[in-house]
């Protein structure tokens, strides 16, 4: 089990191509994006985090996503979601958390199935909008 990519979005939708034997699926990812701006401090946010995972046939399928928020260093957050995935299949998990930010900042997502060594990373700044 591992993560493909993890993404903060607007919004994700997902449809189907046709296809010989059996449909295809898109996953439309709208709105990627790095920073946030507010109009003003503090300010609470609540990004939506996109985590798609892929899940070799030879396992189980089932596993737990660990997203740690970090500023300066600290925990500042932490959300852990059980979920199953079809063996050979890819699947994806929404991760939506409140953060506080007392003024303009940066943030970090650290994004890892558990019990596995690697650990993907998102940034996201929160700015003033002018």
């Amino acid at each position: 089990m591992e993560i493909v990519a993890a993404l903060f979005v607007e919004d994700i939708t997902f449809r189907t191509v046709p296809a010989v034997p059996s449909p295809s699926t898109r996953i439309d990812l709208k709105g990627v994006f790095f920073s946030l701006p507010v109009s003003a401090f503090p300010a609470t946010i609540e990004p939506h985090l996109v985590v798609l995972v892929r899940v070799a046939s030879e396992h189980h399928g089932t596993g737990a996503l660990v997203v740690t928020y970090h500023r300066d260093g600290l925990e500042i957050a932490r959300n852990r979601q059980v979920f199953t995935v079809e063996p050979g299949k890819f699947g994806y998990r929404l991760v939506k958390s409140e953060l506080v930010f007392d003024e303009p900042g940066a943030i970090e997502a650290r994004c890892a199935i558990d019990g596995t060594p690697t650990v993907i990373t998102v940034p996201l700044s929160v700015i003033h909008a002018a």
